[in-house]
């Protein structure tokens, strides 16, 4: 594709979603034999979720950016997964036969854990799978309360020669992650004790990833089965709320142990490190072995309840490269260079444009709805900074609803205002905001949704987080935001904070979409750099045109 066609039909035009219906948590992403392959789950029959009887979906791509669907990989038609083909991964075996294990909800409506294996691993589409009649190969356990037995990551070998999963499971009462071994990838064995298991106020966690990194600062990734001196793993867990936390650890591949990094943030997984600020969820990693990285991919599923008007629902976020920042404790993420394939038109504004106090600086010249702007803003000043209120410390989203983007203030808000009406009557507003507290200041990032939208019906809230940044020391703050017409990521501090949102711009259908930078502080900013891609829309499972 080499202009810009509106996507039909309110589509994202560079986000993977399927040509039609429901898709969400991604499932096995996986490079082999030079092809880059992408798993989903799947609702092949409407644009919801339905009673959960979903199927795999499979699509496959040179670049991870342009998509072809080749049907369905899995179904539910056999009686351990009669009534859905539920989230797994994928894994390549020794003499480069793929694998697949996931959570089948059998006759019986229990869930079970299922081994498919790539029916001709020589084909280049891998568009025939196999289940074998020995499944399920992991029953359910005898002391998993709740039905809630599910998810298998992807397999690690030991040293021992032995494949190793991790299954989470409420196990009386406890969310934990269950770790089974294998010597054939056929029969497996459960550990006597949990790798991970979180207190008795969660008792149910989803979708686990566990996986090594580089030493901290290296943005090289490693293959799941990395071990030894220097390694690092993180530990991601999703808990019922929707929320992706994690943590960073040792990983003993002999005991099947994780010692945490942090271990003041406890064994519930809603106080590690958040994952993404936003709306995300379910996110899965893998190592790409041609670029020699780890990418993470993550569902964002829809806020205004229309996918059935529209035959779809439910987006997956632009993958990203994720490796250790230097403190060897939190992630970067960062989208995959590979978008720069989709640049065409830039602008910007000119070097050190000052936004005064009350301001705005449009960015005009290209259609906004999809793009990629890359922004940093220079406060000379930190005195108007406004006292923090030490009850919004564990509250930065409470405070971003509290003190939006409407909220004139001392140091900020400022940032950019994106997928804006000529009116300005719905902007979407990615931006920043300072306070001092204790001696010293903190730097409020927010996405404000409440005025993104004239729709009714939409969820509209307001996301926010503290930055860990001396902006004392730095006087700056950077900002990358991709927009594509109803899904905005942000990542600030390059990118060791993150944000996602989806917005439904009543504007969009009737005309273009505006860009800002603005400040609605008190004194003035500067803006040392803003560039702005326009980016072309993608071939995505038939959404888009090569």
């Amino acid at each position: 594709m080499n202009g810009l066609e509106h996507p039909r039909n309110g589509r994202t035009a560079y986000h993977f979603q399927p040509a039609k219906f429901w898709q969400n948590d991604p499932n096995g992403p996986l490079y082999h034999n030079g092809m880059y392959h992408f798993f989903y789950q799947y609702n092949p029959h409407g644009a919801t979720w339905g009673d959960g009887t979903l199927s795999w979906g499979h699509s496959v791509s040179g670049d991870l950016v342009n998509w072809a669907d080749v049907g369905n990989a899995l179904d539910p038609t056999s009686p351990f997964d009669a009534n859905g083909c539920w989230s797994g991964s994928a894994t390549v075996l020794p003499g480069g036969r793929p694998a697949i294990l996931y959570t089948g909800i059998d006759a019986n409506r229990v869930q079970v854990q299922n081994v498919a294996f790539a029916k001709n691993p020589a084909d280049p589409l891998l568009r025939e799978w196999e289940k074998p009649d020995c499944n399920p190969v992991m029953p359910m356990p005898a002391d998993v309360t709740g039905n809630n037995f599910r998810d298998p990551t992807e397999a690690w070998r030991g040293r021992d020669g032995l494949w190793r999963i991790g299954v989470v499971a409420e196990v009386g009462g406890v969310g934990s992650l269950l770790v089974y071994r294998s010597a054939d990838f056929l029969r497996w064995e459960r550990n006597a004790a949990p790798l991970h298991a979180s207190s008795r106020d969660v008792p149910v966690l989803e979708c686990p990833d566990l996986f090594p990194m580089a030493p901290p600062g290296a943005a090289e990734g490693l293959d799941v089965s990395a071990s030894g001196a220097g390694v690092l793993h993180v530990l991601k867990l999703t808990d019922f709320a929707k929320e992706d936390h994690y943590m960073v650890g040792r990983y003993d591949d002999e005991a099947d142990t994780f010692v945490p990094a942090e271990p003041e943030r406890g064994d519930d997984p809603g106080n590690w490190r958040r994952l993404d600020h936003g709306h995300l969820y379910a996110s899965k990693s893998f190592y790409d072995a041609r670029n020699k990285r780890r990418v993470l991919w993550a569902w964002v599923d829809e806020n205004d309840g229309g996918g059935v008007a529209r035959g779809w629902a439910g987006i997956q976020a632009f993958p990203r490269a994720i490796w250790l920042d230097a403190d060897g404790k939190r992630l970067v993420q960062w989208p995959i260079e590979e978008i720069e394939t989709l640049r065409r038109k830039r602008v910007g504004l000119q070097w050190a444009t000052e936004v005064e106090a009350g301001g705005r600086k449009e960015v005009a010249g290209i259609v906004s709805s999809q793009a990629d702007v890359q922004a940093v803003f220079e406060i000379p000043n930190l005195e108007e900074a406004e006292t923090l209120d030490p009850k919004w410390l564990q509250d930065p989203k409470g405070l971003s609803a509290e003190m939006g983007a409407s909220a004139h203030g001392g140091v900020g808000p400022f940032g950019l205002l994106v997928l804006a009406s000529g009116d300005l009557e719905e902007y979407t507003a990615v931006f920043f905001r300072v306070f001092k507290h204790d001696g010293k200041y903190k730097v409020l990032m927010c996405t404000d949704l409440t005025r993104s939208s004239r729709k009714e019906g939409i969820n509209k809230p307001s996301y926010g987080a503290f930055l860990d940044v001396d902006v004392e020391k730095e006087r700056s703050i950077s900002l990358r935001t991709l927009i594509d017409h109803t899904v905005v990521e942000s990542f600030a501090d390059g990118g060791r904070t993150c944000m996602t949102a989806r917005v439904y711009p009543e504007h969009a259908e009737a005309e273009g979409s505006r860009l800002y930078a603005f400040n609605y502080g008190a004194g003035a900013v500067k803006v040392s750099k803003l560039e702005a891609w326009e980016l072309a829309t993608a071939a995505v499972n038939g959404g888009g045109h090569m």
